[in-house]
C-alpha cells in the first residue's frame, strides 16, 4: 500500500509539472502572436496617422494619378505614378525572368532529379534567400550593369534591367521551394493512373501533375512578385533615383522602396511635406503588398484543400 501510494504522489507531482509546463509554453506562444498582432497594428496607426498629414495638403487623386514627383526638390511634385510605375516595372520584368526558370527547376526537382541530385541542389537555392540585398545591389553595379553596358552601350549606369535581374534572383527561391512543394502534393495516384493509360512521362506532369498544382505554383508566383515589389537596397542600388514613366528597361528609374531610402537620410525636415510624404508612399506600398499576400493566402489554402 505504501509503495502504491508512492507511485500515486509521482505520478501527481509528474502531472502538475507537465501541467504547468502546458500553462508555460501555451502562454509563450500566445505572447509571441499577440506581439506579432500589435507590432502590425502599431505599423497601421503609424501610417494612417502620418499620411492623414500628408492627405490633408495633397489631395489623393492628385496622389494617385499625377505623374509629376518631385516632393523633395522646388518646384515639389506629388504624384506617386512614376515611382509605382518603376516598383511595377522592375518587379514585372524580374517576375518574368524568374517564372520560366523557377518552374523549370521546380519541375525537375520534383519529377526529374534523383533524391541525392535534389538534396544538393534544392539546398543551394534556397542559400540565395540569405544573401542580403545590399549584395545583390553590390553585385548589380560592379558585374551586372557593366556586361550589360558592353553589349548595349545606350545603358544608363543605373538602370531598371540591372535591377531585374538580381531582383529575379532574389525571388527565384520563393517559386522553386513553393512551387516544388506544391507539385510534389499532388497524390502519386494520379502519376500511376497516367502511367496505367501507357501516358509518357512528360504527358504526366505538364498535363495532369502541373494542373493539379496550379493553385500551389500561382501562390508562389504572387509571393515572389510581392517579394520583388517590397525589394529596397538592391533597387536602390541598381535602379537609380529617377521618377521615369517607361518601357525601356536600359534607362533609370525609381521605386517606391528607393524613395523612400532616399526621403529618410536624415535631410528631410520634421513635419513638413516631404517628410509626410515619406508615410504616404510607405502606405500605399503596404496596402499593394498586403492585398498581394491576402490574395496567395487564399490561394494556399486552397491548394491545401484540394489535397488534404
Amino acid at each position: 500500500m505504501k509503495e502504491n501510494s508512492n507511485i500515486l504522489i509521482e505520478k501527481s507531482s509528474w502531472l502538475s509539472v507537465n501541467t504547468i509546463g502546458k500553462m508555460i509554453i501555451n502562454l509563450f506562444l500566445r505572447s509571441s502572436a499577440l506581439i506579432s498582432i500589435l507590432i502590425t497594428a502599431a505599423i497601421c496607426i503609424v501610417l494612417v496617422v502620418e499620411s492623414s498629414h500628408f492627405l490633408e495638403a495633397v489631395s489623393i487623386t492628385d496622389f494617385l494619378f499625377k505623374t509629376e514627383w518631385s516632393p523633395l526638390i522646388e518646384p515639389r511634385k506629388f504624384g506617386v505614378l512614376p515611382i509605382v510605375w518603376g516598383s511595377l516595372l522592375i518587379s514585372g520584368m524580374a517576375i518574368s525572368l524568374s517564372i520560366p526558370i523557377g518552374l523549370s527547376l521546380a519541375v525537375y526537382l520534383a519529377e526529374y532529379a534523383s533524391a541525392k541530385t535534389k538534396k544538393i541542389v534544392k539546398p543551394l537555392i534556397e542559400l540565395l534567400a540569405g544573401i542580403p540585398s545590399i549584395v545583390f545591389g553590390f553585385l548589380a553595379i560592379t558585374v551586372v550593369t557593366p556586361i550589360l553596358r558592353y553589349f548595349l552601350p545606350e545603358t544608363d549606369f543605373f538602370n531598371a534591367l540591372s535591377a531585374s535581374i538580381v531582383v529575379t534572383a532574389m525571388i527565384l527561391p520563393t517559386i522553386v521551394t513553393l512551387s516544388d512543394d506544391a507539385i510534389s502534393s499532388v497524390p502519386q495516384a494520379l502519376r500511376d493512373a497516367g502511367f496505367a493509360l501507357a501516358t509518357t512521362k512528360s504527358e504526366i506532369v505538364f498535363r495532369q501533375v502541373i494542373p493539379a498544382a496550379m493553385s500551389g505554383i500561382i501562390a508562389s508566383i504572387v509571393l515572389a512578385f510581392s517579394r520583388a515589389i517590397g525589394e529596397t537596397m538592391a533597387v536602390t542600388l541598381a535602379a537609380g533615383a529617377t521618377p521615369n514613366i517607361t518601357l525601356n528597361m536600359l534607362e533609370s528609374v525609381q521605386t517606391m522602396t528607393a524613395f523612400i531610402v532616399q526621403a529618410s537620410m536624415g535631410d528631410t525636415p520634421h513635419g513638413t511635406i516631404e517628410y509626410y510624404s515619406l508615410f504616404a508612399v510607405a502606405g500605399l506600398l503596404f496596402l499593394i503588398t498586403l492585398s498581394l499576400n491576402i490574395f496567395s493566402k487564399m490561394l494556399t489554402k486552397n491548394v491545401r484543400r484540394k489535397f488534404s
